[in-house]
């Protein structure tokens, strides 16, 4: 799957979008990619995470486990691990810091890929990856449907991204100035407080 062909799935979702967004980064864009359009649909997510499994495989091999960031990518997370015939878990936030909870543990130095839905930063990735380790996981990648950082994210670790874009983002204090005549749009941008 190349992509062109992961965004033709977003579009055949309607989930992607142009305009102006505040990403869950805190950084302006003109697209967003509303990601819970397309995981709503069990075939069109199935596609996204098969091909993202099998870019998994060719990468690193089976891991043991996926652990992905509640809540943007339990569903990838759990359908890229169905796939590969594995065990799905996610980290939640507790004290502002991803860990394990309900429940899940992971054995010591079990082979674990993170998988997250859309990497613009990389800084949430980073967050889980800690928190994994922590737990006594060895992450040997982190995997994602959409690097919309053009492959600029560290994330620590190698990363195996479904599709790779470089779409622009900026602070709030550097958008320029057509980005800034249009009103931020909802859904999709974080939500302003």
């Amino acid at each position: 799957m190349t992509s062109d062909d992961v965004l033709e799935e977003f579009r055949g979702a309607g989930a992607l979008r142009e305009g102006h967004f505040v990403l869950s980064s805190g950084l302006h864009s003109p697209v967003f990619l509303q990601k819970n359009l397309v995981f709503a649909e069990p075939e069109r997510c199935a596609r996204l995470c098969s091909a993202l499994a099998n870019r998994i495989l060719a990468a690193v091999g089976r891991p043991e486990v996926c652990i992905s960031p509640a809540v943007g990518g339990i569903i990838p997370g759990y359908e890229t691990a169905r796939q590969l015939g594995v065990r799905s878990l996610y980290v939640e936030r507790e004290g502002g810091r991803f860990t394990l909870r309900r429940g899940f543990q992971i054995e010591p130095g079990a082979r674990v890929v993170m998988v997250e839905d859309i990497v613009t930063t990389g800084l949430s990735s980073r967050e889980c990856i800690a928190a994994i380790e922590e737990a006594g996981g060895e992450v040997i990648a982190a995997a994602c449907i959409v690097d919309r950082s053009g492959g600029r994210a560290d994330v620590g670790v190698p990363l195996v991204a479904l599709a790779t874009l470089d779409v622009p983002a900026w602070p709030s204090d550097q958008i320029p100035p057509e980005l800034a005549a249009i009103p931020v749009q909802d859904p999709g941008s974080r939500r302003l407080v």
